[in-house]
């Protein structure tokens, strides 16, 4: 899976945002750096396990908390048609 390339992400300080320039999605995400994390791992294809295993080597999560956050964060992108599969 992908992040679809119409998706642009900024970060301001401590806030992240995304959108989509193709208009097909009108607004604006926040996010923490986690969910951030997460988007930036979407940039290139990727996997459900390539994502955690990530997780894992940058967060203190066990993999069960990474893997929940994960499936939320991929959840929600799909959800705003942000993910090509």
């Amino acid at each position: 899976m992908k992040l679809k390339e119409s998706f642009i992400t900024h970060k301001n300080k401590d806030d992240y945002m995304m959108i989509d320039a193709s208009g097909e999605f009108a607004g604006i995400i926040h996010s923490n750096a986690t969910t951030a994390f997460i988007v930036e791992c979407l940039r290139t294809e990727t996997t459900r396990e390539e994502i955690i295993s990530k997780m894992l080597g940058k967060y203190d999560v066990t993999e069960t908390e990474a893997a929940e956050g994960v499936d939320k964060v991929i959840s929600a992108l799909k959800g705003i048609g942000a993910v090509d599969e």
